[in-house]
């Protein structure tokens, strides 16, 4: 087991932090979020604390603390920039799989990738780093989704569809 660092503590980082929780691979998640410093500090998230900015990741006394980090923030463009700066602090940035989520052997995740609860990944579908793949949504056979795509709650996408960077796909789609 390891500690997680969550960049962003917003609603999609609490998601993802309970996520990563319902996994069992860590045993502490701290986030970090521009809103924590100043008037109006953010309080813990889900018991969780938000001990600094985003910037604070690439902070050495910080990244001896956690040995793994994720991007929890909506903003794709955000999410993906966030990535490889992660990657060359020496973070492991993991794709987290909700453990009701179903995910074909076959099927590729890139880093920092998000599955949540209810999801189905078909086989042999690639996606690419810093997607978000939604409460019960499904991609099926050959799909394959570039960096940083958002396929929302209960959208359902049919075999050997191509999405493109940064898309989304809207809820029920």
């Amino acid at each position: 087991m390891s500690d997680l660092l969550l960049l962003g503590a917003g609603g999609h980082g609490r998601v993802i932090a309970e996520t990563a929780l319902a996994t069992g691979r860590f045993n502490r998640i701290s986030f970090l979020d521009d809103r924590c410093c100043g008037p109006g500090q953010l309080p813990d998230q889900l018991g969780c604390p938000v001990i600094g900015p985003l910037s604070a990741a690439l902070d050495p006394h910080i990244r001896q603390q956690f040995s793994a980090a994720i991007v929890a923030i909506g903003n794709a463009a955000l999410r993906v920039q966030w990535l490889p700066s992660l990657a060359t602090a020496g973070y492991e940035v993991p794709a987290l799989v909700h453990p009701t989520a179903c995910v074909s052997p076959s099927a590729q995740l890139g880093v920092g990738s998000v599955v949540f609860a209810q999801a189905c990944i078909q086989a042999q579908a690639i996606i690419g780093s810093g997607a978000i793949l939604n409460t019960s949504c499904s991609l099926d056979h050959d799909a394959q989704l570039g960096n940083g795509v958002h396929v929302c709650p209960g959208a359902h996408l049919a075999g050997e569809v191509q999405v493109g960077n940064r898309s989304w796909i809207g809820i029920g789609a």
